[in-house]
C-alpha cells in the first residue's frame, strides 16, 4: 500500500539531515558524522525553507488510514508550531545556557563512536569544522541583535562563564575538546590534538564575543512577555493551557507535596524537619557512593536491575530495549538527560548526569528518582520503543518527533509509577522522590510568573512575598527555599528557566494529563483494566501532542 503520508515525511527525514548533520547523530542516522551544519544566516533560511514546503505538502497529502491520519496531524502539529516560531523571530535568536546551536556543535561529540581509526578520523573531520560553524553561527546572532532580537543579558554572561570551563580557562575542569581526543590512537594523536586545539580557542573566542560584545546588547529583564511565553508554551506542551489557572495550580500542588515530606520526614528523623532529615541522609554514608566511576556504577546496576525485573510484567520489552548505558557526563555544568539509540540500536540509549565542579558528595538518596526518570521506565523506555517500533511509526514520527510535555510529563509520570508499585520503601529514597517532585512543581510557579510578569499571590499557602513580581531573584529565593539542591546545580537549574522559557512546566503539566489520561481509562474499563496493556498502548502512540494524546488515549 502507498502510504503518501509516510513517504512524504520520511523524505524530509532525510532533507533535514542532510544541511544538519547534528541532528543525523542524535537520531544515529549514519553517514553525516564528519559534518557540522551551516549556522549562518544563509544556512538558516535553507532549513527554514525546507522545513515550509515539508509543511505545505504534507497538508496537501490525503492519509489512506487512521494511523497514518495521527502521524499527519501529529506532524502538522509540530511543524507547524516551528514554522510559528520562525515567523515570530525567535527561533535563529534563541541563547541559553542549555539551549543554543553553539551548545548542540558541543554536545554531538559525546555521542560519537570511537572504537576505530575511522572513528577517529570522523572526530577529526568535524573538529576541524567547529571553527567554520561558529563564525557562522556569530554572524547569524549578530544580525538577530542587529534587528533587536535579543535574549536576556543574564544568559549572554552566562554562557560565557560554561565556555571558560569547557575549554579550561577556569576552574578545576579540564579542556573538553583536549580531553576527546586524549585517548585516540597514537599515529593519529598529532593531527587530532592540533584540530581539537582549534576547535578549543574557537570556542574561546566565541564566549569573549558573547560576553561583551552581545551581554551589553542584551535584555535587562529575565522574562520574555506573554505572547511569546505563550507560543512556547504551546510548542512545548502540545497543548494550549490556561496560564494563570496552570500558575495557580502549581502552588497547591507544591503545598501537597510538601505536606507529604514532612510525614515522610518523620520516619528519618522522629520530630524532627525536613532539613533535619535531609541532614541526617547527607551524613550517612551508606548513602554515598564516594566518587564519581562508583556513582556511574550505582546507577548501571539500578537501571539494569528495573529493566530485568519490570520486563513482562510492567512493561512488555522487546530485546534491544534491554540494553541501556549509564555515564557520568565530561563537563560539569550540571543535570541529567538522556539520548535514545540510534536507529540501528548499534549505540545504546544512555543516560546522562552531569556533576558541577563544586559537588562534593555522591549520594543516592537524591538521584534514585532520576534514575528512573532518566532511564527506565522513563525515558529509554519511551523513547527505545518509539526507535523500536518501526512497523506502527513512521521514521519521522520515530526520529524526530519529541514533545517535552509528552516526553517529561511521561518520565515524572513513571517516578510516580514507581511510588506506587512500592520503590520508594524507603524514607529517603521516597523523601529524594517528593523532593525532587516538589521541585518541578515550584517551576511551574516561577517559569510562568517571571516571564508573565505575575505578582505573587498574596494568598499563597506559604505566605512568601505576598504581592511583589517576579524577577530573576526572587526565582531564585523561591527555588532555594524549596530544594536541596547544591548551590551550583540550583543556579544552573535558575538560568535555564530564565533562558528557556515554557520547557520548565511541561513536567509537571504533562505528568497531571498522564495520571488524568490513565485514570479516564481505569474508569471506563473497570475490571478489565490492564496496567501493563495500558503503557504498550501509550508508548506505540510515539510522542505526540498532550491534547491529542489524552484524544487518543481516550480510545483506548
Amino acid at each position: 500500500m502507498t502510504r503518501p503520508v509516510d513517504s512524504r515525511t520520511d523524505q524530509h527525514v532525510e532533507d533535514v539531515v542532510a544541511l544538519d548533520p547534528i541532528t543525523a547523530t542524535f537520531a544515529g542516522i549514519p553517514g553525516h558524522d564528519d559534518k557540522l551544519p551551516d549556522l549562518s544566516p544563509a544556512g538558516f533560511d535553507a532549513r527554514d525553507e525546507l522545513t515550509r514546503r515539508a509543511l505545505a505538502d504534507v497538508r496537501a497529502l490525503e492519509a489512506t488510514d487512521e494511523r497514518e491520519q495521527v502521524a499527519k496531524d501529529a506532524f502538522l502539529e509540530r511543524v507547524g508550531l516551528e514554522v510559528e516560531k520562525i515567523d515570530a523571530g525567535y527561533d535563529r535568536s534563541a541563547f541559553s545556557v542549555i539551549s543554543s546551536s553553539m551548545h548542540a556543535v558541543r554536545e554531538v561529540f559525546d555521542l560519537m563512536a570511537t572504537e576505530t581509526t575511522e572513528d577517529w578520523q570522523t572526530i577529526g573531520d568535524r573538529l576541524a569544522a567547529v571553527p567554520a560553524a561558529l563564525a557562522g553561527y556569530r554572524e547569524t546572532l549578530e544580525v538577530e541583535a542587529a534587528a533587536g532580537r535579543v535574549s536576556s543579558r543574564r544568559q549572554y554572561v552566562e554562557v560565557a562563564s560554561q565556555i571558560r570551563g569547557w575549554t579550561g580557562q577556569t576552574g578545576a575542569g579540564r579542556d573538553y575538546f583536549a580531553h576527546l581526543v586524549a585517548s585516540a590512537p597514537e599515529e593519529m594523536r598529532d593531527r587530532l590534538e592540533q584540530v581539537a586545539a582549534t576547535a578549543s580557542a574557537s570556542y574561546a573566542e566565541f564566549g569573549r564575543f558573547a560576553e561583551t560584545e552581545l551581554a551589553p546588547r542584551g535584555r535587562e529583564r529575565d522574562g520574555v512577555g506573554r505572547d511569546h511565553y505563550a507560543l512556547e508554551s504551546r510548542y512545548f506542551l502540545g497543548a494550549e493551557v490556561d496560564l494563570e489557572d496552570t500558575y495557580r495550580w502549581g502552588f497547591e500542588e507544591l503545598a501537597r507535596i510538601e505536606t507529604d515530606m514532612a510525614a515522610t520526614a518523620q520516619r528519618i528523623v522522629p520530630g524532627g524537619s525536613i532539613d533535619d532529615a535531609v541532614k541526617a541522609l547527607e551524613s550517612d554514608p551508606a548513602r554515598d557512593c564516594g566518587s564519581r566511576e562508583a556513582f556511574e556504577a550505582w546507577m548501571q546496576e539500578k537501571a539494569d536491575t528495573i529493566l530485568s525485573s519490570f520486563n513482562g510484567v510492567h512493561f512488555d520489552i522487546a530485546e534491544p530495549i534491554q540494553t541501556i548505558a549509564c555515564k557520568v557526563a565530561p563537563t560539569q555544568d550540571g543535570g541529567a538527560w538522556y539520548t535514545p539509540p540510534s536507529e540501528d540500536f548499534s549505540r545504546p540509549g544512555t543516560m546522562w548526569f552531569s556533576f558541577t565542579e563544586d559537588h562534593e558528595r555522591y549520594s543516592t538518596w537524591q538521584e534514585t528518582t532520576t534514575v528512573f526518570h532518566e532511564g527506565v521506565p522513563g525515558h529509554h523506555l519511551q523513547c527505545a520503543q518509539v526507535v523500536y517500533r518501526a512497523d506502527l511509526l513512521n521514521r519521522w514520527q520515530r526520529l524526530m518527533c519529541w514533545i517535552s510535555g509528552h516526553g517529561e510529563g511521561w518520565a515524572l509520570y513513571s517516578e510516580r509509577l514507581m511510588d506506587e508499585l512500592g520503590y520508594f520503601d524507603d524514607p529517603g529514597d521516597r523523601l529524594g522522590f517528593l523532593d525532587m517532585q516538589g521541585f518541578r512543581a515550584a517551576r511551574v510557579i516561577v517559569d510562568i510568573g517571571v516571564h508573565l510578569g505575575l505578582t505573587v499571590p498574596k494568598d499563597n499557602p506559604f505566605g512568601w512575598r505576598p504581592g511583589e513580581v517576579w524577577d530573576g531573584d526572587l526565582v531564585h529565593e523561591f527555588m532555594r527555599g524549596h530544594s536541596r539542591m547544591e548551590d551550583g546545580q540550583l543556579g544552573f537549574e535558575v538560568n535555564r528557566y530564565l533562558g528557556w522559557p515554557g520547557q520548565a512546566p511541561s513536567y509537571k503539566v504533562g505528568e497531571r494529563i498522564w495520571l488524568e489520561a490513565r485514570d479516564e481509562v481505569k474508569a471506563r474499563k473497570g475490571a478489565d483494566f490492564d496496567l501493563k496493556a495500558f503503557h504498550t498502548a501509550a508508548l506505540d502512540l510515539g510522542s505526540i501532542g498532550l491534547d491529542p494524546l489524552k484524544s487518543a488515549l481516550g480510545r483506548l
